[in-house]
């Protein structure tokens, strides 16, 4: 018989977990970084609607929604940039500046 009948490793897809493993070793994460998961595309009603109002259409203040494209984000906490823009040194315009007095 030439070919197997079992599955292959490359032929079957990653899961989830692997897939996570293989985008945090590409970006160099260790495993002492400050990881924070959060959810991002949701949406909270700010109206209040009173007690009688139509579940249909309308939602209590503070109601959190999550939308169908919703997503998740992973962020390094640990890899975080903190320091500030510096000025730069010298600035040297392209054109000369002249004032224009026809206001």
């Amino acid at each position: 018989m030439i070919g197997n009948l079992e599955p292959e490793e490359h032929i079957m897809e990653p899961t989830l977990i692997e897939q996570l493993a293989i985008v945090i070793n590409k970006l160099g994460w260790k495993e002492g970084d400050q990881i924070e998961v959060e959810i991002g595309g949701t949406c909270v009603s700010g109206i209040d609607v009173g007690e009688n109002y139509n579940e249909k259409w309308q939602s209590p203040l503070g109601t959190r929604k999550y939308n169908k494209d919703a997503f998740i984000v992973i962020a390094n906490q640990s890899r975080r940039d903190f320091t500030k823009s510096n000025p730069m040194e010298e600035f040297k315009q392209r054109h000369p500046y002249e004032s224009s007095n026809n206001i």
